[in-house]
């Protein structure tokens, strides 16, 4: 992972509906929810959340399938393992400066 994605993922997710929806998510792993039954539970309209899970897709924080007329959306625990084995990467000083400087 590189330092835009880093802050990508870490974007999409410093937004609270983002952050909630990404939560939920988790806790309904591995069978996922289709994105009407987010918008449900979180209490949003269905194009508003339907636009912030496809912000988390971009961000690599999220994966999709097409379920009969649903789209149903998991949780994408790699990519989050990405983003904070990119944060922890950096055990030195010269590490650090090497991966600016990238």
């Amino acid at each position: 992972m590189d330092i835009k994605k880093t802050i990508d993922a870490l974007s999409a997710l410093a937004q609270p509906t983002r952050l909630d929806a990404f939560r939920l998510l988790v806790s309904c792993l591995p069978e996922g929810l289709a994105a009407g039954e987010v918008a449900r539970l979180l209490d949003v309209p269905q194009n508003t959340m339907s636009a912030h899970l496809s912000v988390l897709g971009r961000a690599g924080l999220l994966t999709s399938e097409r379920q009969s007329r649903s789209i149903v959306y998991s949780a994408d625990l790699n990519g989050l393992r990405e983003v904070v084995g990119f944060l922890l990467k950096v055990s030195t000083a010269e590490q650090f400066q090497a991966s600016v400087a990238e």
